[in-house]
């Protein structure tokens, strides 16, 4: 029998869904964007959906993150944020998750300002608290918070996993580069892929 790999530690892992909001993917969008929009409905979407199923079944801590002020006028967004307009006011609807993967019980939620869900956040810190060490990836934009994401998760000694089909980016293009820059920190993975690994694995003890 193949050995587990060394990034599926039962017990031990997380699914983190980046942004997955409704002012980027949902119906807050500040501008139309067609083709965006049916990429995401048709493909990353559904398996995003699956991703986040296949976490909870398996028993996988669950945490999203959200790009969100913290302040009305995102006084304390990252200078980035502040010269490309990114940002949405505290408990607006566009800070939202949508629908289609709305938390459950007490999965967290965590605001932030910036591309990196470590630099605004206190998402290292928690995942330390509660003994993780594989941080599984999903989400927006692949070629920005998800980059930044998963090599600030490596440099903190996580074992990173992407899930490539529900990660987008503006365009398929900066989607594929995206990956081929960041796939020396992190397994990158199909969600189904993702699935055969957690079917194989051992029972947690």
């Amino acid at each position: 029998m193949d050995p587990e790999p060394d990034w599926l530690q039962p017990g031990a892992m997380a699914l983190l869904l980046v942004d997955l909001q409704q002012g980027t993917c949902g119906d807050a969008q500040p501008l139309p964007r067609p083709a965006f929009d049916q990429l995401f409905r048709s493909r990353t979407l559904p398996a995003a959906q699956r991703a986040l199923a296949l976490a909870r079944t398996s028993g996988l801590e669950v945490l999203h993150t959200v790009i969100a002020d913290l302040t009305t006028d995102g006084r304390d967004r990252s200078l980035d944020y502040k010269r490309c307009g990114m940002g949405f006011p505290p408990g607006s609807r566009a800070a939202t998750v949508i629908e289609e993967l709305v938390p459950l019980g007490d999965e967290l939620v965590l605001p932030k300002s910036s591309s990196s869900a470590f630099t605004s956040t206190t998402l290292d810190y928690l995942l330390r608290n509660i003994g993780i060490r594989t941080l599984v990836v999903i989400g927006l934009l692949t070629d920005q918070c998800i980059d930044h994401t998963v090599k600030d998760a490596a440099d903190r000694g996580y074992r990173v996993v992407c899930l490539t089909d529900a990660c987008q980016a503006a365009i398929p293009e900066r989607h594929r580069q995206a990956l081929a820059c960041f796939q020396g920190y992190a397994q990158l993975l199909t969600v189904e892929q993702f699935a055969a690994a957690l079917g194989s694995a051992s029972p947690a003890s």
